[in-house]
């Protein structure tokens, strides 16, 4: 005889599949915002609503243009050489700094001030500063980047650090693990997540920094494509630069993000 339940338990269990109709849906109305988005700018360009902003087909196919004539490659070369020192500098010390900073009270008292200020300090007023000490060279728009980017990996750091699950902590030291394991085994990898956003939204910082610089500075790269195409009324020219930027850092930093969202469960994410 079958015992009670017994059917129960070998009822194999239903495992619920993903419908990929909603994902379908977003990617459609994704679409469609592009599509109307850009069709306004042609209609915008076509009125014209100023004779300073171009329609979007022949802002494109400025853009081809540039990319033919290898003018936005080399712009680009140019750019990212300041931006990727100046977020190598800060993923190394600023993610230092905000893990002595949460870890340390007297480190978090001697710079967690400054961080803050900087932070809240304009750039405008800053760059003038960084020209008269150091130039208009690589340094001063390296300068520009880390000023804009290391205060939010380092708060995003320090962050992380300091909201380290306290009953993770509570569990470590129960079984009488040393302080050397509570922050390797417990804290860095909690606070791992916030630590990784961070050093996205720096790099979201770093691209506004390199540009200001660029702009402010010296015309170099991207810079330089934007000054000289308006100077000369090359206006598709200038938009397209324009437009190329924004395209590479949404591309990028979204690319992080879905990075982010796959190294890191929701619970650790805050998400």
């Amino acid at each position: 005889m079958r015992r009670p339940g017994a059917a129960a338990r070998a009822r194999p269990e239903i495992v619920p599949v993903k419908s990929h109709h909603s994902v379908a849906g977003q990617f459609g109305w994704q679409v469609i915002s592009f599509v109307f988005f850009f069709g306004a700018w042609e209609l915008a360009g076509r009125w014209p609503i100023s004779a300073a902003f171009p329609p979007f087909s022949q802002t494109l196919l400025a853009l081809g243009e540039m990319i033919a004539d290898g003018s936005l490659a080399r712009a680009y070369a140019s750019t990212l050489q300041p931006l990727v020192i100046g977020i190598a500098l800060c993923g190394i010390a600023g993610v230092g700094f905000g893990i002595a900073m949460g870890l340390s009270r007297t480190v978090e008292w001697l710079t967690l001030p400054i961080f803050i200020i900087l932070q809240a300090a304009p750039m405008a007023a800053i760059i003038p500063l960084i020209t008269y000490l150091y130039g208009i060279g690589l340094t001063a728009k390296v300068l520009a980047v880390v000023f804009l980017a290391a205060p939010v990996i380092v708060m995003n750091s320090y962050k992380g650090i300091r909201n380290t699950n306290p009953s993770l902590i509570q569990m470590c030291r129960a079984f009488l693990g040393t302080r050397r394991q509570e922050v390797l085994k417990i804290i860095l990898p909690y606070a791992a997540a916030l630590i990784f956003t961070g050093l996205r939204l720096g790099l979201a910082m770093g691209f506004i920094g390199v540009v200001i610089a660029e702009l402010l500075i010296t015309p170099t790269g991207i810079g330089d494509l934007i000054t000289y195409n308006s100077s000369v009324a090359e206006y598709p020219r200038m938009f397209a630069t324009i437009a190329s930027l924004v395209a590479v850092a949404a591309l990028t930093l979204n690319g992080l993000e879905r990075v982010e969202r796959a190294l890191f469960p929701p619970e650790i994410r805050g998400t």
